[in-house]
């Protein structure tokens, strides 16, 4: 079966995942530092972890399977799901490929160096009602994209 994987501590799309979820008959791990409430179905899963550094990405990376779906932000978490074989798709919509994971590895490191010198300040935009939108329709495209690959076989 399907599992849609959610780094959940800082995700702001659980509720859609949920939804998307449900209408396609998926099963949702949900893995988080902390507890938090989730609905009461029985393909909902919450998964707390310790709070040692990285334990929601070992605990993702450890688990799922090739085709699986991961959503996160986390850059490095991303690189790891994509050597699995696994979607990994942002809450902005956006998804992680191995076409541009490196660059956004790069990135990343770019801008935690310019930070750490004073050169930058802030963090990223803040999570819009198009991210949102983006988000459903990426979802939808993944979860189609993986039932066909299915369906053609190997």
């Amino acid at each position: 079966m399907l599992t849609i994987y959610v780094d959940a501590d800082a995700c702001p799309v659980k509720e859609e995942v949920y939804r998307v979820a449900e209408r396609y008959g998926l099963r949702v791990i949900l893995v988080a530092n902390s507890r938090m409430r989730t609905p009461p179905e029985d393909w909902i899963e919450l998964v707390v972890v310790d709070g040692q550094f990285d334990a929601a990405d070992d605990y993702i990376v450890n688990n799922l399977e090739r085709d699986d779906i991961v959503i996160t932000g986390d850059i490095p978490l991303a690189a790891r799901c994509l050597g699995s074989g696994a979607w990994v798709l942002r809450p902005t919509g956006r998804p992680f490929t191995e076409k541009n994971i490196g660059d956004a590895l790069a990135s990343r490191d770019l801008l935690t160096r310019l930070r750490d010198e004073g050169s930058l300040g802030g963090g990223p935009p803040p999570f819009q009602k198009k991210d949102r939108s983006l988000f459903l329709q990426q979802l939808d495209q993944i979860i189609q994209s993986i039932r066909r690959k299915r369906t053609s076989g190997p």
